[in-house]
């Protein structure tokens, strides 16, 4: 039997749909101002440049985007070297930056939640798959590179 899978990014579009709705429903106490936009909108750019570049790296090291499927190499190079998961956490800017945009603290859950799915679904069983595919090479990655940052 073939287990499904919600894939990050499908995560990612939940969350999005999540922070609009609680902003339009159920908003709670309201933030807004220039600061406000400002700083969400550039952890949005900074969020989207993460799953680019990290994605670009993916691809030029010849391994499959998709979680835990045709895994070929590590990666460990570019944003690789700062964070073992720019493409979550690039997710979460992302997420991050749209509830901050929208001034809405209850919007603001949203990418604490999203942080802890990823983490249990998606983070800790890919990492054991790396261990046992690399062993020598990943423990001495997660020596040198922290998980978020």
């Amino acid at each position: 039997m073939v287990k499904r899978i919600i894939y990050p990014p499908i995560w990612l579009a939940f969350g999005l749909t999540a922070i609009f709705a609680l902003n339009e429903f159920l908003p709670g106490l309201r933030f807004t101002s220039g600061i406000s936009q400002g700083l969400g909108g550039g952890l949005i750019v900074i969020g989207l440049w993460l799953l680019v570049t990290a994605g670009g790296l993916f691809h030029r090291a010849g391994t499959d985007l998709v979680p835990f499927r045709n895994v070929t190499s590590l990666v460990t190079e570019g944003v690789y070297r700062f964070t073992r998961n720019p493409m979550y956490l690039g997710m979460l800017s992302v997420l991050l930056g749209c509830a901050v945009t929208v001034g809405s603290t209850c919007a603001l859950a949203v990418p604490v939640l999203f942080g802890i799915i990823i983490e249990l679904r998606f983070i800790r069983p890919e990492e054991a798959m790396l261990r046992e595919l690399f062993p020598e090479d990943f423990a001495a990655y997660c020596e040198r590179v922290r998980r978020w940052l």
